[in-house]
């Protein structure tokens, strides 16, 4: 269907959180208004209007109705579609429309956080690591995260002189303790060289880069040490980005489909085969040998991880 005078009729209000569409339809829309969507979300609020014609309203969080994030180094990116489906799936729709929602990244986002590892070698490395508010535009403001809720993790490093490179976080467990001990309680996060194995059993997941020499992930709260200080100890890693082996990754679990994704090539993905086994990393010659050992431990905490989503008196104190 043609979309110059349709598209006209349609209006998008993006806001922080949710987007609001107003779409004047026509009368042959107007008539079949279950068959309007956004995403796969119906209106809100369907108002007849002169000529037989009427006004859709869809009001949505930019988590639902099957909004896509995409994030570029700059820009925080939801796109979905405005659609009209006079028959049903998989009949193809008569009308579709873009709606887009794209928002300023903050500035470089260690600008607030002091490094917490500095490697000296061929070229100096800076590392970064801190917890970040719900929409990731700052630090987080308390240390005391609910049962449930998502820590939202960030990683970075800074390079000088090295070619471009890639960081990884290759293994990240929780403990009730500053300094690792025999006897501290531990809770693995991501074992097996990059797997992020506490995705299986919650909603945690390695969100979409912005930029390769960085790490987002969102870590759902998990039943461990209630009421305690928790420490979670992570092993950082940089590595060729054109290289990416068993050995050098990023997993997630996907639950609907059952298997491991690759964070950076969904393409890729047998290279997340291993994580229910056992991962190596085969080392070559050449590129790979400059990278071996560009590796950093840092630890963020404490946390304190409680039932009570009522606290909020702490301030998060970042590495320890």
């Amino acid at each position: 269907m043609a979309c110059f005078w349709l598209c006209a009729d349609i209006h998008v209000e993006c806001k922080s959180k949710s987007v609001t569409v107003t779409w004047k339809v026509s009368e042959e829309m107007a008539t079949n208004p279950a068959r309007l969507f956004l995403g796969n979300c119906l209106p809100t609020e369907f108002t007849p209007a002169a000529r037989g014609r009427g006004v859709a309203v869809f009001e949505s969080q930019l988590s639902e109705c099957r909004f896509k994030e995409r994030r570029t180094q700059k820009k925080l990116i939801y796109e979905n579609h405005l659609t009209f489906r006079p028959l049903p799936k998989p009949n193809p729709a008569s009308f579709t429309y873009s709606v887009v929602c794209s928002y300023q990244r903050p500035e470089w986002l260690h600008t607030f956080l002091k490094p917490t590892r500095i490697l000296e070698g061929q070229g100096r490395l800076i590392f970064h690591m801190g917890l970040l508010n719900d929409d990731l535009s700052g630090p987080a403001v308390s240390n005391i995260v609910s049962l449930g809720s998502f820590i939202n993790i960030w990683a970075a490093v800074e390079q000088q002189v090295h070619q471009p490179l890639i960081l990884y976080l290759e293994e990240c467990v929780a403990t009730t303790t500053q300094n690792m001990s025999p006897e501290s309680l531990i809770y693995p996060i991501i074992s097996n060289k990059g797997c992020l194995v506490d995705g299986k059993f919650g909603s945690s997941r390695f969100l979409p880069r912005y930029h390769s020499s960085s790490v987002f992930l969102r870590l759902q709260a998990f039943t461990f040490a209630q009421e305690q200080e928790v420490y979670i100890h992570c092993k950082l890693v940089v590595w060729d980005p054109k290289n990416p082996n068993e050995g050098k990754k990023a997993c997630n679990y996907n639950k609907e489909r059952k298997l491991w994704e690759l964070l950076d090539d969904p393409s890729r993905s047998d290279l997340c085969s291993c994580c229910d086994y056992e991962c190596g990393g085969r080392m070559k010659r050449g590129v790979d040998s400059e990278f071996h050992g560009l590796a950093q431990s840092v630890v963020l905490g404490p946390l304190i991880i409680t039932a009570n989503s009522t606290r909020n008196d702490q301030v998060v104190l970042g590495p320890a």
